[in-house]
């Protein structure tokens, strides 16, 4: 069929994400049955594009020894301040000497 051709043109070639070809597929399925009056089965057969692996949200300590170590300045004082007090980038940047206890 025509759709599921379409849906395996976006993923293969497009290489596009699996949400736009969700979007895609949902747009077509509105389109037959709501503007074109056409009925459609809903069982279709197409590849579907790859779903992004996730991010780790967290480094390792090696990893963040290893970028600490390419750090120098202000950059490496905020590196590790955020990596050995958890803090995001908005709280190390917005730190002020007031802010901190030297006790």
């Amino acid at each position: 069929m025509e759709i599921e051709k379409f849906q395996t043109t976006l993923a293969v070639e497009r290489n596009i994400a699996a949400s736009t070809q969700n979007q895609a597929l949902s747009a077509i399925l509105f389109l037959y049955k709501e503007v074109l009056k056409i009925p459609l089965e809903t069982s279709f057969q197409f590849i579907g594009a790859k779903k992004p692996k996730p991010l780790p949200t967290v480094l390792a300590m090696g990893e963040g020894q290893h970028v600490l170590r390419r750090l120098s300045g202000t950059e490496y004082l905020i590196g590790q301040l955020r990596y050995g007090n958890g803090l995001r980038i908005t709280e190390a940047i917005r730190l002020r000497v007031q802010s901190i206890n030297f006790d």
